[in-house]
């Protein structure tokens, strides 16, 4: 007989995220940086942080009286991955990755928000899941939710938001000028490093992924880079891709009869 991780560690206490079945409800946002948890939590009612294991730190709340976690991924797509895997395990079915990505189309700044439909699959988590020409895609009705939200929230939080297919790359340094133009020919809005995984884990799984990212800077504006000082611009974008996910959610479970009309005819 041969093991069967998934199976065998449904419904316990999970390795990595160290949560169980009733820890968290349906919905998580998913950071890179275990800190950013701790900006989740300070946007929900009745905030409490749950476990700090590696690089997956984790906390949980409501917003709209709807229950949502926070839970870092570290980064790339491996370790984005077992959070998905493991947060599935325990009964989450909805995940929304909100983080950083770098810009490859003039105009947008640092501190924009981008919401990506679908990843151009660079990693290599992904091949061990399906197969070269499977796209990783993300939820439908869950991304346009977070249009929606983006849309509503833009002018009184004062942020401009764009809306594209992104790449996801294992290799940060990588990111040459010849690998920027290669993107660029394919006209991809931004890159970063965890959502084809995610897209795709769930995917599989039969659940919902979506992602909403905050600039961080702009390939083809070298002086918008910030590497080694304060990013204010790129934190300011933190806190609205945290509102736009939350309230992403609220309209999505509020707003959401042709959805559910689709989804019981699947």
């Amino acid at each position: 007989m041969t093991l069967d991780k998934r199976s065998a560690a449904a419904g316990t206490l999970q390795y990595h995220i160290k949560l169980r079945p009733g820890d968290v409800g349906r919905f998580a946002l998913l950071p890179g940086d275990p800190d950013r948890v701790l900006r989740i939590a300070r946007h929900l009612d009745a905030p409490r942080e749950l476990a700090f294991h590696r690089e997956y730190r984790s906390a949980t709340g409501t917003y709209a009286g709807i229950e949502v976690a926070g839970v870092s991924t570290g980064i790339g797509a491996p370790s984005a991955a077992i959070a998905v895997e493991e947060l599935a395990n325990i009964g989450v079915t909805h995940f929304i990755r909100v983080g950083s990505s770098a810009a490859l189309v003039p105009g947008i700044a640092p501190g924009d928000i981008i919401i990506n439909t679908a990843s151009m699959r660079l990693d290599g988590t992904t091949a061990g899941y399906v197969e070269p020409g499977f796209p990783a895609v993300a939820d439908h009705f869950l991304t346009a939710a977070l249009i929606q939200a983006a849309a509503k929230l833009s002018t009184s939080r004062g942020f401009n938001f764009h809306v594209g297919i992104n790449a996801t790359s294992d290799a940060f340094y990588a990111e040459t000028p010849d690998k920027v133009e290669m993107l660029r020919r394919h006209r991809l809005t931004n890159i970063e490093m965890e959502s084809s995984a995610i897209f795709t884990v769930a995917h599989l799984r039969g659940l919902h992924a979506a992602m909403v990212c905050a600039v961080s800077y702009n390939f083809l504006e070298p002086e918008s880079v910030e590497y080694g000082g304060e990013n204010p611009a790129l934190a300011q974008g933190w806190e609205d891709a945290i509102a736009v996910a939350l309230e992403g959610i609220r309209i999505y479970e509020t707003d959401g009869e042709l959805r559910r009309k689709v989804e019981g005819e699947r």
